[in-house]
């Protein structure tokens, strides 16, 4: 099993597909990444040879992927949030930002449905 920037790479997987198991490659990226690193988009991950693997890590390491990506998305929402922008204060309180009704669904971003009970009629 092939290991490029801290994830383990399918072997069995073409490389087009299997670089697509690094957080921040995705189909388009894996195939600039291949071509650059000049291998093969359809040759198998156990086919690569360390001197292929090698090229594509250099490749990689051109890209802003996995942690890196991670810390910096998490620090441009913190940012959102510090400014107190519409986008941030939705982040903030766990709703859908993009504008999508809350009403009837956005069940994803709101968690679980949370039940309220109805308030007793007073009789007489």
């Amino acid at each position: 099993m092939a290991r490029i920037s801290g994830v383990d790479i399918p072997k069995q997987k073409r490389g087009e597909v299997a670089l697509t198991y690094i957080f921040g490659v995705g189909k388009s990226r894996a195939q600039q990444i291949l071509e650059k690193a000049g291998v093969d988009v359809n040759k198998k991950v156990s086919d690569w040879n360390d001197d292929e693997i090698g090229r594509i890590r250099d490749a990689v390491s051109a890209y802003t992927i996995e942690g890196e990506l991670r810390s910096e998305i998490q620090m441009s929402i913190k940012r959102l949030m510090d400014i107190g922008s519409f986008r941030g204060i939705r982040h903030r309180i766990g709703l859908p930002l993009r504008g999508q009704r809350t009403k009837n669904n956005s069940r994803t971003r709101k968690g679980k449905r949370k039940t309220v009970a109805n308030k007793k009629k007073v009789t007489k």
